[in-house]
């Protein structure tokens, strides 16, 4: 009887969007990104830009609208990328955050004939998140620092998240690419209140610092580590975690990580998966009915958004369920997935 109830409660919770044609289960959602924005009771849901959705062929951002997180308005283009910048392409894992009483945008963007040195054979190019502003959170978003990023020019970043510490201070948590390190890594870089560099970058974790992450061999005959989609939350008991993502035995995993200080010095305790079999870059977030959310992409490839109801329990967080009253999907969380567990994996 729970899942239909708490459908009810979803459902009361914020009132219904006028001409929501679309269902979870119709979009396509790399990277998803959910803000509960209270004042119009709106979810809003942020991807990179699809043409085939938005009719707007430009390289960009866009969010779709919601009151129930169940039926969606179709997406509008709140963030085009500008052609004087040196970014080209992209538009990978855009969040949006309330900064000193304004919404800022952090996206991945990149340049494939903006060569970086490398050490190897593999070719390197810039890639990082920029950050963009409006005073609405359906935009139109603009670029800030004229486009530079904060992250240092020569270092292939992705994946940018704002933190804000105990003290007030804004950072930059991201992943340094496995691209250009062999082994990735996740970086905090403290910021101004202009959200420029205040300083240099340290490293937090490397991928193989969780004994969950498996390497992805090379065509160059390397070995890479990936770190992805870093998302820091606090919990009722204080604690500070990390969401990130990277590669298991059986695809992407949505993993966490607990920082045994409470600050971003850490030590980072890895505390294993969240949700496996090809799901991952998730983030949190607290429902208008005060649940606690998690959204995540799956499958990796042609990637769907997937919805999940969590608890706190002080020291991590735990998956209490699927929310398929939302999407109408059953998947298992852990384990197997059905097409190989009669192999013995």
């Amino acid at each position: 009887m729970r899942w239909p109830i708490a459908a009810l409660l979803l459902s009361l919770a914020a009132p219904a969007l006028a001409d929501a044609p679309l269902l979870t289960s119709h979009l396509r959602i790399h990277d998803p990104w959910v803000v509960a924005e209270a004042q119009s009771r709106t979810y809003w849901l942020f991807s990179r830009n699809d043409p085939a959705v938005t009719g707007d062929r430009r390289t960009g951002i866009m969010a779709y609208a919601s009151g129930d997180l169940a039926h969606w308005q179709r997406p509008k283009l709140v963030f085009a990328l500008p052609e004087d910048v040196w970014a080209k392409d992209g538009g990978w894992a855009p969040e949006v955050h309330r900064w000193k009483g304004r919404w800022y945008l952090f996206a991945t963007f990149h340049n494939e004939a903006a060569a970086l040195p490398s050490p190897g054979k593999r070719r390197l190019y810039r890639r990082a998140t920029l950050l963009a502003v409006a005073d609405r959170i359906d935009g139109p978003y603009s670029l800030i620092h004229e486009g530079e990023p904060p992250t240092p020019p020569g270092d292939m970043t992705l994946d940018g998240t704002l933190h804000v510490d105990a003290a007030g201070k804004p950072w930059m948590v991201y992943a340094h690419e496995w691209l250009q390190q062999g082994v990735g890594t996740i970086e905090a870089l403290p910021l101004k209140d202009d959200l420029s560099p205040a300083g240099k970058p340290s490293i937090l974790f490397r991928a193989d610092a969780a004994d969950w992450v498996v390497g992805q061999r090379q065509p160059e005959g390397d070995t890479g580590y990936v770190t992805d989609g870093p998302e820091l939350l606090r919990t009722k008991d204080g604690a500070l975690l990390m969401l990130w993502s990277s590669w298991g035995r059986h695809g992407y995993v949505q993993a966490q990580a607990r920082s045994e200080s409470g600050t971003l010095a850490g030590p980072w305790t890895q505390l294993g998966p969240l949700v496996e079999q090809d799901s991952g870059h998730g983030m949190m977030f607290r429902a208008f009915d005060g649940r606690l959310m998690l959204v995540l992409h799956r499958p990796f490839k042609r990637a769907l958004a997937k919805f999940y109801e969590m608890r706190d329990a002080g020291d991590r967080v735990e998956v209490v369920r699927e929310a398929v009253e939302l999407d109408g999907e059953a998947y298992p969380t852990h384990g197997c997935p059905m097409e190989v567990r009669d192999a013995g994996c």
